[in-house]
């Protein structure tokens, strides 16, 4: 959502966890001009999505997908625009299909924002067709994420401005999984460092700045509380490979372009197995979620690279989504550079002991 209120900023200014120091350095991905030139002058970047042999994205209020290479380059228009009014589109998020449950591999599943439409493009692009309408009263589709295990069966999962969250399968039915009671869009899988909830579905609520832990059964496990303007949540693997350079977490940087946070930092700083959190408030905001063993700690990230206009949407390319995807690596000169600095930064820190896989 693009409205914020005074609390907003007078919440994020009182709220100061201080458990550790942690970092957030962000490079430029795809810059603001190659978005603007495949999208008419639009830069306000929404969504970015990795498909294995691409990356798909998303300006506010166009219908116009866009595609890139995995450097971030060749950026030109994917498919064609969906078939919705341009008058009622709004945040146009993204998935990718990850090739289990039935569901292709690699294909674009795209909502408008404007209602409970979702359509399907093949990974090449082409026309979209219609691939599931939520229930009348589902509210508008706010996320679109597929469960990259088995804890919700490898099916898609949709959250929307009512918040209502539903598991959608191959065959494009829609099941209500929960109402939060609010508006909800960041969706991501708890890793098995956090204790009881591993394997729950965590979401983001904006509104009331939470996220929830959602079981299989439907039930909400638990909450953590005192994140303003929740936007998006990337859980931080594990298994992160340094050799790779396409791995690392990408975020949408509206309204100007596609930022990239490499591997190599969070390896150094021993933060693998935790959850990021980004703020939809404007500028750079972000937490990092531990367990602890008995509950959750909360530690603001602070921002040494580029700084941050407003988080939309991201996503954490991961060894298991390549593995996935059937993905690749296409590093660029940059990219080799940010490899060698963080594997510089690891030479010279110790890690910190993380709770076993």
């Amino acid at each position: 959502m693009k409205q914020h209120w005074t609390w907003i900023a007078v919440a994020l200014l009182a709220f100061s966890p201080t458990v550790r120091a942690e970092t957030l350095s962000f490079t430029t991905f795809v810059p603001s001009s190659a978005i603007g030139t495949a999208e008419g002058g639009n830069t306000s970047a929404i969504a970015f999505n990795y498909a294995g042999n691409k990356f798909v994205g998303t300006v506010y209020f166009d219908n116009q997908l866009y595609t890139t290479n995995l450097a971030g380059g060749a950026v030109t228009v994917f498919g064609t625009p969906l078939p919705e009014s341009s008058s009622s589109v709004g945040e146009v998020v993204v998935g990718a299909s990850l090739g289990q449950s039935g569901f292709p591999l690699g294909n674009i599943y795209a909502g408008s924002g404007a209602d409970g439409k979702i359509y399907q493009y093949a990974n090449s692009g082409g026309a979209p067709a219609l691939f599931a309408t939520l229930p009348p009263a589902a509210g508008q589709v706010r996320q679109i994420f597929f469960d990259p295990g088995s804890t919700f069966g490898g099916n898609m999962i949709v959250a929307t401005t009512t918040g209502n969250i539903y598991v959608v399968n191959s065959a494009g039915t829609p099941t209500l999984l929960v109402n939060v009671g609010e508006d909800t869009e960041g969706l991501d899988i708890a890793p098995s460092t956090f204790g009881p909830y591993a394997g729950d579905l965590m979401v983001s609520s904006e509104l009331s700045g939470s996220l929830r832990f959602i079981t299989p059964a439907g039930v909400i496990a638990t909450t953590v509380s005192g994140l303003p303007t929740a936007e998006t949540v990337s859980t931080i693997p594990l298994n992160l490979d340094l050799s790779n350079p396409l791995e690392g977490f990408y975020v949408a940087n509206y309204s100007q372009d596609v930022q990239f946070a490499s591997a190599g930092q969070f390896i150094s700083q021993g933060i693998l197995g935790t959850t990021i959190v980004t703020s939809e408030s404007g500028g750079s905001h972000a937490w990092d979620i531990a367990y602890t063993g008995s509950g959750f700690s909360v530690t603001p990230f602070t921002f040494p690279g580029n700084q941050i206009s407003q988080f939309e949407d991201g996503i954490f390319v991961t060894p298991q989504r390549i593995t996935d995807t059937g993905g690749g690596t296409t590093p660029e000169p940059s990219s080799i550079l940010l490899l060698g600095t963080g594997l510089a930064a690891f030479a010279g820190l110790r890690f910190r002991k993380m709770p076993a896989a």
